[in-house]
């Protein structure tokens, strides 16, 4: 059984290869959180800027569970994302190696958010987790354009999504279903469909988090934020 975390804290890492850093605190039951550089990342934080009093942007653009390692030595992940290969698409819930995060051009922030869940919370989390992947619930689109509303009008975050579909869940909405059906709310207040990787990022439930922010990801971030702020009050 795994220790009862009584009290939040902060574990701040530089100077691991993600890599090296996934397989000293990845297990399963953990929450993994990302951030990187791509479009639709820097645009998930950009949106984000509205949960901030300074409106600054969020760090985190995506969310998934640890499942644990497996047979084949590897660690997994049970997640919603939008993955494009050669002659294929992956569109909704999906089970993933955790070396899919090895990545430090794609992935440049990492967490890994450990709860102290006992054996039993684990096994549910994971079980729900693979329930989903069977079902093949999708990624909404539409649900993530639902929430960027919602993130503008903070009176809509509590209420349905807007553009909510059925057997539908984006990666943040995801991990908030697999938490609350072992009872632990994340976001208290916060529509299950309005949720966000910034939300979870800022959970008040008692938690470790172990965070990856390498000095280059942080310099890279802040230009490219700089960059975009400087070309939209151009246009403006």
């Amino acid at each position: 059984m795994q220790r009862n975390a009584i009290t939040s804290e902060v574990v701040r890492l530089d100077g691991l290869s993600n890599r090296e850093f996934l397989e000293r605190h990845a297990r399963a039951g953990c929450i993994g959180l990302s951030g990187g550089t791509s479009l639709i990342d820097r645009a998930i934080c950009r949106a984000q800027r509205h949960l901030d009093a300074q409106e600054n942007w969020g760090a985190w653009s995506h969310a998934f569970l640890f499942e644990g390692r497996r047979a084949d030595g590897h660690h997994w992940v049970s997640e919603s994302d939008l993955q494009f290969h050669t002659k294929h698409i992956q569109l909704g819930v999906q089970e993933n190696r955790v070396s899919k995060y090895y990545d430090e051009e794609l992935y440049t922030m990492l967490a890994v958010l450990d709860f102290g869940l006992t054996e039993t919370q684990v096994t549910s989390l994971v079980q729900e987790g693979l329930e989903l992947v069977a079902n093949r619930d999708r990624y909404s689109l539409r649900e993530l354009f639902g929430t960027l509303l919602a993130l503008r009008r903070p009176e809509l975050r509590g209420r349905d999504n807007l553009l909510a579909r059925e057997r539908s869940l984006y990666c943040s909405a995801l991990v908030q279903h697999l938490f609350r059906k072992c009872g632990l709310d994340l976001s208290p207040g916060v529509h299950l469909k309005n949720t966000t990787p910034e939300d979870i990022a800022r959970t008040a439930t008692p938690h470790v988090a172990y965070r990856l922010e390498r000095e280059r990801a942080k310099s890279k971030l802040k230009e490219l934020k700089t960059r975009i702020r400087k070309r939209l009050n151009r246009e403006n």
